[in-house]
């Protein structure tokens, strides 16, 4: 991977670098184990771990379970296994539950310093006397208990005498700042919970806004890169760290979050889904989780591409889902094998083949591989065809074929309709053809023009597999921002599409393996398909009309 260009970020780096303010970076990805990654944690993977490798610094992965209700091992070994399938490998695993002692002694020296107190407010009360964005706040009546008292009830809280959210440690800032985030937040409060690392040895524990910059400081983070969310929590990331004395604190720098049409990345909202059987869990190949494009067939080396293409800012945006596919495209497009597939099978019986032989044709592995080489498919006297490349009364333009029009079989020969078997419904069921034993390999025998170019799969030496056809989960491309996100589902963001037939060498393809059916798009092996129950998801459309600018 290569080092990404220069941007805001490292721009404040080597003004720092050469003021000599830290002599290295280093960097970390601190995500909370309490859901699946998504598509916009593939920003922050990157810019987190590429800044430090431009420099020549480290990145550690560190978990920010500071909230013992809502994180879990599972998620702790997702987002593990999503960094890594992402190609990033990080120096070392922290936990912010490492530093959970030295963040209680700095909330002690707060209160020592006459910079915390203990709040018996409600959390009700405490949103109340916070004031609003034009009004300013009011004291709490207990703000200015003498500090002994504070060291007491902070010492009692510790020892578990008192019940969840009976009472909050909050530092004594500004009720009267501009800024809501500087009026005495809450950085301790009391809750009895087991920790999946600590088990049930706190009963108190901090809040993000006060346990990040000490573990960032603790932990050697030079600069703490995160999203623009937290452009307003940054004077209190500071203050915090100036008021516990940290001599070299980290310094936060924040860019614009990635907002991406067509997707949804509310936990709250994603886990309805999940709850409801909308999607097939987190994975599903519909969601924006990182697992889910996975299992979906999106290379990770495309998503790299693609956040490194959208680059990083400051000003909000919002980048069109078709970047990202394009994206996708462009890397399978050079990367898929190439493979004979027949989703809606039309049977084809070529009535002047020899009964009983077939035959060996080479077809090219990826023709934008020079090093992929060929490799033969079988044909014999019947195959399959799409049945939209039959059209018995065909409208203008149609080139494929027809009664009175012939066409290319993929490698093969050239085939002519002689008959037309139908049911008792009047559908097509057969068609019975001829084909020009001249014209192997696709090629003209006479120079006669042959428009039409078709796929086909030899129908006695074939598998049938099920194809689950995914589309958009929604009709609309602004899901998020709706709280009636659940009428805007697309009903027909899943087909799935029995008795499809495909290259009988498909039968050793294993999960995740991607491979381009010619002319119907990518589709990748889902992680439930068996060698008995072959099964393909389609991950991306060969149609692309878009643009890179």
């Amino acid at each position: 991977m290569e080092a990404p260009i220069s941007n805001f970020i490292h721009d404040a780096i080597d003004k720092d670098l050469s003021e000599k303010v830290y002599d290295k970076v280093q960097t970390r990805f601190p995500p909370e184990p309490n859901g699946y990654l998504h598509i916009g944690h593939v920003k922050a993977i990157n810019i987190d771990f590429s800044t430090a490798k431009k420099y020549g610094g480290t990145c550690n992965l560190r978990l920010d379970d500071t909230n013992p209700t809502k994180e879990d091992v599972e998620y702790v070994d997702s987002i593990m296994e999503d960094i890594k399938w992402l190609g990033f490998n990080w120096d070392n695993v922290y936990y912010a539950s490492d530093y959970f002692p030295e963040i209680y002694e700095c909330a002690v020296k707060l209160i020592k310093k006459g910079l915390a107190y203990v709040d018996d407010l409600t959390a009700e009360e405490i949103r109340q006397y916070r004031g609003t964005l034009t009004e300013p706040g009011k004291e709490s009546p207990y703000r200015n208990r003498s500090i002994e008292e504070n060291l007491d009830l902070f010492q009692r809280m510790t020892d578990g005498e008192f019940e969840t959210g009976s009472k909050v440690l909050r530092a004594k800032i500004d009720m009267s700042s501009g800024n809501i985030n500087m009026r005495d937040p809450v950085i301790y409060r009391v809750l009895h919970a087991t920790h999946h690392r600590t088990g049930d040895k706190w009963c108190v524990y901090p809040m993000y806004d006060f346990a990040h910059p000490i573990s960032d400081t603790a932990e050697g983070v030079t600069h703490s890169l995160c999203s623009l969310e937290f452009e307003d929590h940054r004077p209190l990331y500071d203050w915090v760290l100036k008021a516990c004395d940290y001599p070299v604190p980290s310094r936060q720098i924040e860019f614009a979050r990635l907002n991406l049409t067509n997707t949804l990345t509310s936990k709250r909202k994603c886990l309805k889904l999940v709850k409801d059987g909308i999607v097939d869990g987190w994975d599903d190949p519909r969601m924006s989780t990182i697992c889910g494009m996975r299992r979906k067939g999106y290379p990770p080396e495309a998503l790299i591409d693609f956040v490194e293409r959208i680059g990083v800012a400051k000003a909000f945006s919002v980048v069109d889902y078709q970047i990202l596919e394009h994206c996708v495209r462009e890397n399978l497009n050079l990367h898929a094998p190439r493979a004979m597939a027949v989703l809606n099978p039309l049977k084809v019986t070529i009535k002047n083949y020899p009964e009983g032989e077939s035959e060996l044709l080479p077809v090219d592995i990826n023709p934008n591989d020079e090093n992929a080489g060929t490799k033969n498919v079988s044909f014999s006297k019947n195959i399959y065809i799409e049945k939209e490349d039959f059209m018995e009364v065909p409208v203008k333009g149609y080139k494929r074929l027809t009664p009175d029009n012939e066409v290319r079989l993929k490698g093969a020969y050239f085939i002519k309709v002689d008959e037309i078997v139908k049911d008792a419904n009047g559908e097509v069921t057969e068609l019975i053809c001829t084909y020009d034993p001249a014209s192997k390999g696709g090629n003209s025998p006479d120079g006669r023009k042959v428009k039409g170019t078709i796929q086909w799969v030899d129908a006695n030496n074939c598998l049938s597999a099920t194809v689950n056809m995914y589309d958009k989960l929604f009709t609309t491309s602004n899901p998020g921002d709706l709280e009636d996100y659940l009428e805007n589902l697309n009903p027909e963001s899943l087909v799935v599409l029995k008795d499809c037939k495909i290259d009988a060498d498909l039968a050793d393809a294993k999960p995740g393996d991607s491979f381009q059916f010619m002319r119907n798009g990518y589709f990748t092996v889902d992680k439930y398909s068996t060698k008995d129950n072959v099964i393909f998801n389609r991950t991306a459309t060969l149609k692309d009309s878009f643009k890179i600018q």
